[in-house]
């Protein structure tokens, strides 16, 4: 059977159900989806606006991927999930400015609804060197 480590930190917000922050198996971590909550509370952020959001998103992912000892340099593929694809160049100005040099790929999709009526929810695929 293939080794397998959970990750978990304070450093991302504890999961909210039956699953694991971030997962290490095959030399890849996988980061499960982020959400808009603070890691120090537990709770969602203050401020809703999708460019708010998305930087506390991918701040949570800097947080767990940094516990596995990797960067944003580390990751391999994104998926970005929207309530609204109206909202995709704001949500993009930002993800801009977190994935500076050679940035993953990436899909992003518009969906239904989203965990505590949140606007975005990210997660991510990183190598280990």
């Amino acid at each position: 059977m293939p080794t397998k480590q959970v990750i978990s930190t304070t450093l991302g917000p504890q999961a909210i159900g039956p699953y694991s922050q971030a997962v290490r198996a095959g030399g890849l971590v996988f980061v499960s989806g982020q959400i808009a909550l603070d890691p120090a509370t537990g709770k969602l952020i203050e401020d809703l606006s999708i460019a708010a959001q998305t930087r506390r998103v991918l701040q949570n992912l800097k947080g767990i991927l940094s516990t596995a000892g990797l960067s944003a340099s580390h990751v391999v593929k994104v998926t970005v999930y929207l309530d609204d694809m109206n909202a995709f160049q704001e949500m993009n100005a930002v993800y801009a400015e977190f994935f500076t040099d050679e940035p993953p790929a990436r899909a992003a999709v518009e969906v239904a609804a989203l965990p505590l009526g949140v606007g975005i929810e990210v997660d991510c695929i990183a190598v280990v060197d």
